[in-house]
């Protein structure tokens, strides 16, 4: 999960790059085509692509995909104008935005040690913005926006996970992502140089083996014990920021960003604790 995180991040730092020279969606319809190939493709060895393709909610399915679409196009987009680590920081609040919205979308309880961490991780996210201050940037509010949508595609997610098997939302999402960014891509097609060409097959390897990674990791253990890992493509974002593309974060950024880490690890360990008495709860099978 620490080499996914590592590879994710490196994954970001080439998007970024080539949001310079191209449009997002052209950025998207070759990485989301790539990841199709690669889902289609485990698809047919797991289950058979018919079967696959045989979502129980396909509705959901489309919409949660959709959802993420426009959270992957809305972060390449701010790539132009905010560093790296400070959209990671940022967007690190995706958790508390899950825990949040798992009580109106899927009926969950949040105990009162959870709003808590919650309402202290979102004072983070201030801290980083600084609303009023000179220093606060319009642009910064993207991010929170994409961590709201990826909150929602994630109990999305999880709402399908008990109806379809993991290789249907696999395919969905490389499918409906690949059609959905090129109907975007049309118009705005542009004249790929020998440069911008090499790193396009570069991010679209390197996002297909940092979902191999990612999905490896969940075949090991649970979700909610991998998720405070999840945290270590901060510190790989700052550090690629600084080498590549000579970025810093504050001291407030840094402080903030405690906070918000703090706050959603804090959640992932209640989480954790909460599944782990609901399973000690039911008695085993004879």
């Amino acid at each position: 999960m620490v080499l996914a995180t590592f590879v994710f991040a490196l994954q970001d730092a080439i998007t970024k790059t080539l949001t310079t020279v191209l449009p997002v969606s052209q950025i998207l319809v070759v990485r989301f085509s790539a990841f199709a190939l690669m889902a289609l493709y485990l698809a047919h060895r797991q289950v058979g692509l018919r079967a696959a393709f045989a979502s129980v909610v396909p509705g959901l399915q489309i919409s949660r995909c959709l959802l993420m679409c426009a959270e992957i196009a809305l972060f390449a987009y701010v790539l132009r104008f905010l560093g790296l680590a400070q959209i990671h920081a940022l967007f690190a609040c995706f958790p508390l935005f899950v825990a949040a919205l798992s009580v109106p979308l899927l009926g969950e309880k949040v105990g009162w040690r959870r709003w808590l961490a919650v309402i202290i991780g979102f004072a983070g996210t201030l801290v980083i913005l600084r609303p009023g201050a000179a220093v606060f940037n319009p642009y910064s509010l993207y991010p929170l926006l994409g961590a709201v949508l990826y909150a929602i595609y994630n109990l999305l997610t999880r709402k399908v996970s008990r109806q379809d098997a993991y290789a249907t939302s696999l395919v969905y999402f490389g499918v409906v992502g690949a059609l959905a960014s090129g109907l975007f891509a049309i118009g705005q097609w542009q004249e790929i140089s020998a440069r911008a060409a090499f790193q396009l097959a570069l991010l679209s390897v390197v996002s297909v083996v940092a979902h191999m990674m990612l999905m490896k990791a969940l075949q090991l253990t649970e979700a909610v014990v991998l998720q405070p890992f999840q945290y270590f493509i901060l510190p790989w974002a700052m550090l690629l920021g600084y080498f590549v593309f000579g970025e810093t974060l504050d001291s407030w950024s840094l402080l903030g960003s405690i906070i918000v880490v703090g706050s959603g690890t804090y959640v992932a360990y209640r989480e954790y604790h909460q599944q782990r008495r609901l399973v000690e709860k039911v008695p085993n099978s004879p």
